[in-house]
């Protein structure tokens, strides 16, 4: 059962992420005071893929790797779109993660 509520506040922390930056699951879990809900952030990201007016490219692990990139259409979307916003990928990795991580409570 999806609580559409949760995604709701998942989908507008998302449209804060500047162009150019990332976030990651936990983040946005801890920012909406459910700090155990990352996997549900990373189930309301896998229900946004048929929502263009939410950037879901820009959620990753905490790591920096693209682990929703299956969700996307196309073999490497997910990149593309990241790197177009000048996120440099390496391996489905976010190279330099630290510098390009936004953090929503530091918003």
């Amino acid at each position: 059962m999806k609580d559409s509520g949760f995604f709701d506040k998942v989908y507008a922390v998302v449209k804060q992420i500047p162009t150019g930056k990332v976030t990651s699951y936990g983040a946005i879990a801890a920012y909406l005071g459910a700090p155990k809900s990352a996997r549900m952030v990373g189930w309301a990201m896998n229900a946004a893929h048929n929502k263009p007016e939410i950037p879901a490219h820009r959620v990753v692990n905490r790591n920096g790797l693209l682990t929703g990139k299956h969700h996307f259409q196309g073999t490497n979307l997910m990149q593309q779109l990241l790197e177009n916003e000048g996120i440099k990928v390496v391996n489905n990795q976010i190279q330099n993660f630290d510098t390009v991580f936004w953090n929503p409570k530091t918003k």
